[in-house]
C-alpha cells in the first residue's frame, strides 16, 4: 500500500496572493486541502488536493464538519493554516480538535478580545486609554461622566473597524443598538500608527512603523486610506519600546503582529490602541515582501505549523521606505467598474497596483481591504517622498462603478458578469482628501 502524503488543511479567503502557500508547503509531497469562500476560490493554488467552498470560513459550525470530511478522505492533518484575522480562532480550534501543532484558542483570545487585551496591556504598565466593557446606555454614560466625550464604541472582537462608532454626546446613543457587550474608550485625537513585525516571545526581531494617512474608520465612511513608513529613528525607537511592552503583556511565544498605537509625534508619547497576532491587512504583506525582502505571511504560516521561527534578513531594517493607498469602492458592492485607469508610470506614483478594468466586478467579499476601488503600493528614499506619491495618486486616480443587485458568479466559474435589475447611477471616487 502506498503511504498517504502528509495532509495540511488551509482555511483561506483571499483572491490576492498575500500568502504564497506553494512556497511554504510542497503541494507535491503534501496533500494540501483548502476550505475557502466563493470569492477566495480564485486564489487557491491549482496544485490543491481538494477544495471545498463554504459561505463563511469563520463559521465553526460549517467549517468543522467540512474539515472532518477532508480528514476522512486525506488522513489526519499534520497541520492547519488559517492566516486571516477572522479565521484565527477557527484555525486554532481545528488544531486542538485534530491534535496538531500550532497556536491554540487560549493563546489567541488575548489578541481577539479587545477588553481583555487592554486590561492585560494596561496591567503591564503600558499607556492605554481607559477601556470598559459596557452592555447598556447607562454603562456608556457612566464612562463618559468619568472620562468625558467623545467616546469610541467597538465590538469586543472584530476587524476592519466593522461596528466601530464615535459618540460625541448622549444623543448619539439613540442611534446605537446595545445588547452584546462592547468596549468603550475615550476618543484620542492623535495620529495613529500601525506597527508590523515579528516578536520572538521576549523581544521584537524586526519591525516597521507606519503612519496612517486618514484612518480605518474614515475609510468605511468613504475616504481614502493611506500609510507611509516612519523614517525618524528616535520616533521609531519610542514606538519599538511600546511594541515590546505591549506584546510581552499578551504572549511569551513567537508571533507575527499588527499593532496600532496613538502617537504624539512631538513628545513621542505612544498610547496603545490594539494588536493582532497576525500579518497586517491591506498591502502590508506585499510591501514587506517586495520592498523589505521579508515574507511575513511565510513566518506566520511556519508558526501555525509548529515550525521554529525562521531567520529574518537584515533587509527589513534597510533605508528604503514603503507605503500604500486604498481607494474605496465606487458604489455599493457588488459593483461593476465603468471607469478606471492605471497609475503605474505616473510621477510621482506607485510602483505596483491592483486596479480593476472596465466591466470587471468588485465582489461583496468579506476580505474588506482587498476588494476596493483601487490598491496601490509605493517605495522611495524617505517618508516625505513616499507620502507625496501617495497623496498625488489619491488626487489623480478616478474610479466609477454601478451597483449590481443580482448575484454575480465569479470568473473562476467561467461565467461573465451579469447586471441585475437594480442598477444605481454611477458614483465617482476621485480626488478624495487625506488630512495634511
Amino acid at each position: 500500500m502506498t503511504a498517504r502524503r502528509p495532509h495540511v488543511v488551509v482555511v483561506h479567503r483571499w483572491r490576492e496572493s498575500y500568502a504564497l502557500y506553494t512556497d511554504a508547503v510542497d503541494h507535491g509531497t503534501h496533500a494540501v486541502t483548502y476550505v475557502t469562500t466563493e470569492v477566495g476560490r480564485a486564489g487557491v493554488p491549482s496544485a490543491a488536493a481538494e477544495v471545498v467552498v463554504v459561505d463563511r470560513t469563520d463559521d465553526w459550525s460549517v467549517v468543522a464538519p467540512v474539515v472532518d470530511g477532508l480528514v476522512a478522505r486525506w488522513g489526519r492533518p499534520a497541520g492547519v493554516v488559517a492566516l486571516k484575522e477572522d479565521d484565527l480562532l477557527v484555525g486554532a480550534a481545528l488544531r486542538a480538535r485534530h491534535g496538531v501543532p500550532g497556536p491554540r484558542v487560549e493563546e489567541l483570545v488575548p489578541f481577539r478580545d479587545k477588553h481583555e487585551m487592554c486590561r492585560r496591556v494596561e496591567a503591564a504598565g503600558v499607556d492605554v486609554p481607559a477601556a470598559a466593557l459596557v452592555r447598556t446606555a447607562d454603562d456608556v454614560l457612566r464612562h463618559a461622566a468619568e472620562h468625558g466625550w467623545p467616546l469610541v464604541l467597538k465590538p469586543v472582537s472584530g476587524s476592519s473597524s466593522e461596528g466601530v462608532v464615535r459618540l460625541d454626546g448622549p444623543a448619539d446613543l439613540l442611534d446605537v443598538v446595545l445588547g452584546a457587550p462592547r468596549v468603550v474608550q475615550p476618543f484620542v485625537d492623535a495620529p495613529i500608527y500601525h506597527v508590523d513585525g515579528v516578536f520572538d516571545g521576549t523581544d521584537v526581531v524586526v519591525l516597521r512603523a507606519s503612519a496612517y494617512l486618514n484612518d480605518c474608520l474614515a475609510f468605511r465612511a468613504g475616504a481614502g486610506l493611506g500609510s507611509v513608513e516612519e523614517d525618524d529613528p528616535a520616533l521609531v525607537a519610542a514606538i519599538r519600546r511600546s511594541a515590546v511592552a505591549s506584546l510581552a503583556a499578551l504572549t511569551d511565544r513567537p508571533t507575527v503582529f499588527h499593532l496600532e498605537l496613538f502617537v504624539d509625534v512631538a513628545t513621542r508619547r505612544c498610547r496603545f490602541l490594539e494588536v493582532g497576532a497576525r500579518v497586517g491587512g491591506a498591502e502590508v504583506p506585499l510591501v514587506w515582501r517586495e520592498v523589505h525582502g521579508v515574507d511575513l505571511m511565510a513566518v506566520a504560516l511556519d508558526l501555525q505549523l509548529g515550525r521554529p521561527l525562521r531567520a529574518l534578513p537584515d533587509a527589513a531594517a534597510g533605508e528604503e521606505v514603503a507605503g500604500w493607498l486604498l481607494v474605496p469602492a465606487p458604489a455599493r458592492r457588488p459593483c461593476r467598474i465603468t471607469r478606471s485607469r492605471s497609475m503605474v508610470g505616473a510621477v510621482p506614483g506607485p510602483y505596483a497596483e491592483r486596479v480593476l478594468g472596465v466591466g470587471d466586478v468588485l465582489p461583496d467579499a468579506d476580505a474588506y481591504y482587498e476588494h476596493v476601488g483601487g490598491r496601490f503600493r509605493f517605495r522611495g528614499r524617505s517618508r516625505a517622498e513616499v507620502e507625496a506619491a501617495v497623496r498625488a495618486t489619491l488626487a489623480d486616480f478616478e474610479v466609477r462603478g454601478e451597483a449590481i443587485d443580482a448575484h454575480v458568479p465569479e470568473p473562476w466559474a467561467g461565467v461573465g458578469p451579469r447586471v441585475g435589475p437594480g442598477v444605481v447611477p454611477a458614483t465617482p471616487v476621485a480626488g478624495a482628501v487625506l488630512p495634511a
